[in-house]
């Protein structure tokens, strides 16, 4: 075993507990501690003061957080995405008629067209609230500008603008930092991670998705170099979580609607719609949005699901233009492409030759190279926030002081640029700026930054050429690009997408320029417009390695089938370039969560790994017909906090070991002490009412922690039979079975526990946290430390 590399680490404290509590505010309850191994015992360290059981508590920040993103956190837990096909789910499963499948299938559909419509509200809800602030704002700050051009003071007018820029943005991080903060950044990890089967606490609560909306509202009209694409995923997911459910448990109402849903599988397919939903009503591209939740999200798939989706993202497209019709003065033209407006581009405008594929294919690189600087640098500077910037009010400033930078930086590339550009009849600059520039004349650098970023690409793609010089565009690529690396991972609400496509629209106009300034016939590279859409695309896939959905996004976002090649090659380019310094954005900010997060496949080497080296042992079995007493002490238990308990039972006047007859989880024993299932008053109370499926739905996904349970001294005495409710089937491995097929079988079935046996026996169990340890790295397979973090 001497290849495996392991990661040792510091420790904050000298014991070595297992898992605390039952949430953080960030991660949650472990599965299990680890306590013997074959490979050599791994021992677990503290990064955080124990926290208390009561989530809604949990906003603290220890003073000082150091960090090492080479840990594997024991804190979070995982979902149930395997049905518990216990005696209750069969009895219900052979009650229920033909039309009883056909109504839920119906269902279904329902639910799915009301995720995709309160979707559309929502976005349509944010596009029109930020184009009304962020109009007021820029004209209020442009008849300043006006007006102290000509007399002086310009000062003046900088400085409005930097603390209107910081005082939106002060309330977008005041209410993520203190009320929310798994609203802040993008989301998109967090769906990513929830669709992947772990439990992110509070990610999909109705709370989040207020603070997620009103958040990147500020963060827009803030000015900050951020988009509302990647929020308005988190939202659809956040909708899809609770129209699923038929009731709110933030608001305690119960609709008594859909309550075959409420359970982890069922809830996993909707927010798969929700996530497809809110890129289809950002982009206005309904198949794409299917397409990100599929490569991007979704672990586990099937084919009606895909069309469900594509229903939701259709009605959630739908949805916003209408509304956004009618918001326009022009009931019943939907021809708004979505939330972010590219343009339509004509299809002469955006023809290319076949010689240009190359050049397109190197600016692919350049995307990927671009990319992957971006990456590195965000990395270190998450490095940074974790270990210092902690605290909510510190959160608070730092997101204050890159407004200000922000509105600062801008007024000064704005002030020193003399690319003066003439004011047609038919220019699309929303707020226009002379400044110093002659009558007739604008300031093209102010078409840049004096807008919101998306207004900003829509000029960049369609502006006619010789509109920016080259110096403009450099000059602005440089800036805007360390300025979108600086302000990802602020505790605000926002979305790389449309800063990405802003830097890479600029230096890819650039190109189409200098392009045309070499070649002496300049007409066939005419349109600039084509270069900065390439640009575009090749600076978004650098960052966020997307390409199969990307590509369908850009094409219909713009309108255009003819960019479909070009761009994908852009795409693929990109990714294989930035794939080989570092990883994707979402994957290297899931990594520093220490995430159990797990890819598609087993690391390649690990195939002479085999269960027992990997499972988690000793194992806490429970008999079949267990004393009470017994179940509350193992779940009272807070140094183990298990969730899965193989149940086990003994051949009577045998000395053979118990074999393996079921598991059952922790939620499902608290709902029976909540109910007091027990042996002897089932026989004293013959009219007492059988416990169904229901009891179990009513209580998630919030179950009651077993301190809450109340157990009499006499109750303890008593017996449970667990054989209705246990899951008499559970999925098994022999212990020589290999990591790869360990693997493939927990992750494709979606399994929360893999009981290990070895001839019936119980002799390990494998959680998501023992195959997430192992990974490929620089020097061969390594394993993980694990974490209280």
């Amino acid at each position: 075993m001497a290849n495996i590399t392991k990661k040792v680490s510091w420790s904050s404290r000298a014991d070595e507990s297992g898992a605390t509590g039952e949430g953080t505010p960030l991660l949650n309850g472990s599965e299990q501690p680890r306590h013997s191994r074959q490979i050599g015992r791994l021992s677990t360290v503290d990064l955080e003061e124990e926290m208390t059981s009561d989530e809604d508590s949990l906003r603290g920040r220890p003073k000082e957080i150091p960090h090492n993103e080479k840990l594997l956190s024991l804190k979070f837990e995982s979902l149930d995405y395997d049905n518990i096909e216990n005696q209750l789910f069969l009895e219900e499963e052979r009650r229920m008629s033909y039309m009883g499948f056909r109504c839920l299938e119906i269902s279904r559909w329902v639910v799915c067209g009301l995720i995709g419509f309160l979707t559309g509200l929502i976005a349509c809800f944010i596009d029109i609230v930020v184009e009304e602030l962020a109009g007021i704002k820029y004209q209020v700050v442009k008849e300043n500008i006006e007006r102290f051009t000509e007399v002086g003071g310009l000062s003046i007018s900088l400085i409005l603008w930097a603390v209107l820029n910081s005082a939106f943005v002060m309330v977008g991080a005041i209410i993520v930092a203190f009320f929310e903060p798994i609203a802040a950044g993008s989301g998109i990890p967090q769906i990513k991670c929830y669709l992947n089967g772990v439990k992110i606490p509070r990610v999909v609560r109705l709370k989040t998705l207020v603070v997620k909306v009103c958040g990147v509202i500020c963060s827009v009209v803030g000015g900050l170099a951020v988009g509302k694409e990647g929020p308005m995923i988190h939202s659809g997911a956040v909708v899809a979580a609770g129209v699923s459910q038929g009731r709110s448990t933030s608001l305690k109402r119960d609709f008594k609607i859909f309550e075959y849903f409420r359970r982890d599988t069922e809830k996993r397919d909707f927010v798969s719609a929700g996530a497809a939903a809110g890129v289809s009503a950002a982009f206005g591209a309904p198949v794409g949005g299917v397409l990100f939740s599929l490569e991007e999200g979704a672990s586990f798939w099937n084919q009606m699901l895909t069309w469900r989706i594509f229903f939701a993202s259709m009605i959630s497209t739908f949805t916003l233009n209408f509304f956004l019709s009618i918001y326009h003065n022009n009931p019943g033209d939907l021809s708004n492409p979505g939330l972010i407006n590219f343009g339509r581009f004509e299809s002469d405008s955006v023809a290319y030759n076949l010689y240009e594929i190359p050049l397109f294919i190197a600016m692919g690189a350049i995307g990927g190279l671009l990319g992957a600087l971006f990456n590195v640098l965000n990395y270190w500077l998450t490095i940074f926030r974790i270990r210092y910037v902690h605290r909510p009010c510190l959160q608070v400033m730092e997101a204050m002081l890159v407004a200000a930078v922000t509105a600062t930086v801008s007024f000064t590339m704005i002030y020193f640029s003399n690319d003066c550009q003439p004011l047609g009849p038919e220019h699309t600059e929303e707020y226009p700026l002379q400044l110093f520039c002659a009558d007739g004349e604008y300031n093209s650098m102010a078409t840049a930054f004096f807008n919101t970023p998306e207004r900003s690409v829509r000029s960049l793609f369609h502006n006619q050429p010789g509109t920016y010089n080259p110096l403009t565009l450099g000059l602005f690529t440089l800036t805007y690009f360390f300025l979108a690396c600086w302000t990802y991972g602020l505790a605000v609400s926002a979305g790389v997408f449309i800063p990405s496509l802003l830097i890479g629209a600029a230096w890819g106009r650039l190109c189409g320029i200098l392009l045309a300034s070499i070649t002496s016939t300049g007409s066939i590279w005419a349109d600039p417009g084509k270069y900065a859409l390439i640009g575009a695309a090749a600076q978004l896939g650098g960052i966020v390695r997307m390409t199969l959905s990307l590509t369908v996004i850009m094409v219909e976002a713009t309108g255009n089938v003819t960019y479909g090649l070009p761009i994908m090659l852009v795409l693929m380019t990109a990714k294989i370039v930035g794939d080989y310094f570092v990883e994707g954005l979402y994957d290297i900010h899931i990594k520093l969560q220490s995430v159990p997060f797990l890819h598609w496949e087993a690391p390649a080497t690990s195939h002479w790994l085999t269960a027992r080296e990997v499972m988690s042992s000793p194992v806490t079995c429970l008999n079949r017909i267990e004393k009470v007493g017994t179940i509350v002490d193992i779940l009272s238990n807070t140094s183990t906090n298990h969730n899965g308990f193989p149940v086990v039972m003994q051949v009577t006047g045998s000395d053979e070991p118990a074999k393996l007859c079921g598991l059952i989880l922790r939620s499902q024993l608290i709902v029976l002490l909540k109910h007091k299932v027990f042996v002897e008053l089932a026989r004293s109370r013959l009219t007492q009412r059988k416990l169904q499926l229901k009891d179990f739905r009513d209580a998630y996904p919030r179950f009651p922690p077993i301190q809450s349970i109340h157990v009499s001294q006499d109750e303890r005495e008593c017996m449970m039979d667990l054989t209705e409710f246990m899951n008499a089937t559970p999925y098994t491995v022999l212990q020589e079975t290999s990591l790869p097929r360990v693997f493939k079988l927990f992750r494709a079935l979606g399994l929360r526990h893999l009981v290990v046996v070895d001839d019936n026996r119980v002799v390990g169990l494998v959680t998501r946290k023992d195959l997430a340890r192992y990974h490929l790295g620089k020097h061969g397979l390594e394993e993980l430390q694990l974490a209280q973090t």
